[in-house]
């Protein structure tokens, strides 16, 4: 009779380990799925990440600049747009910042938010920037965000035109000066952001 009971406990003890191991398995096989897309998800964002961390775009001249690079320089943009009234002032305002810093470890930019899709509303052809920059003699270089909006994202920009400064790390400095007011001179306050990051 005990030998009986011996080989019901047995039997009743593989039923448990087997019953164990299959939840080990089960748990065991979760823990993999979890891992799996825990390393999908992490691949992503850091691929996101690093495509948000930089601003590449291009010049009128089809080469491509990563405006957030220029390690040990401080840089200028001036983002603004072709179709804008006040895209005159703000050439000029570009061009006083780019003659009082030359020689200097400044770079300055003009930035162009015209769309580069054809038949959206405020599409303009690099043949039409070409001809508005020398209609405005913009004496620096001239860049296109071509999706209209990716540089105003970037740096929380709410209007054109506007002025940013980013300092020798590629990081914003202070809040973009937004919207131009011909009766004041904006570049006094650009230059004091600038000299206290040179």
């Amino acid at each position: 009779m005990s030998s009986l009971i011996e080989s019901s406990n047995v039997v009743s003890n593989l039923h448990l380990i087997d019953s164990e191991t299959s939840a080990y398995a089960a748990f065991h096989k979760i823990m993999n799925t979890l891992k799996g897309f825990i390393t999908i998800i992490s691949l992503t964002l850091v691929f996101a990440t690093a495509a948000f961390s930089q601003t590449v775009l291009s010049s009128l001249d089809g080469s491509r600049v990563d405006i957030q690079a220029q390690r040990g320089k401080v840089v200028v943009l001036a983002i603004g747009a072709s179709w804008l009234p006040l895209s005159g002032k703000q050439a000029e305002y570009t061009n006083a910042l780019a003659k009082k810093y030359a020689g200097k470890n400044v770079v300055v930019y003009f930035v162009t938010t015209d769309s580069g899709k054809a038949g959206s509303k405020n599409y303009a052809s690099i043949e039409d920037l070409r001809k508005f920059s020398l209609a405005n003699k913009i004496g620096v270089p001239v860049l296109h965000d071509a999706d209209g909006a990716a540089t105003l994202k970037k740096f929380n920009i709410e209007q054109v035109p506007s002025f940013i400064v980013l300092d020798k790390t590629g990081a914003l400095v202070g809040e973009p000066f937004g919207g131009i007011d011909p009766k004041y001179d904006v570049t006094i306050a650009i230059s004091k952001v600038i000299d206290r990051v040179m």
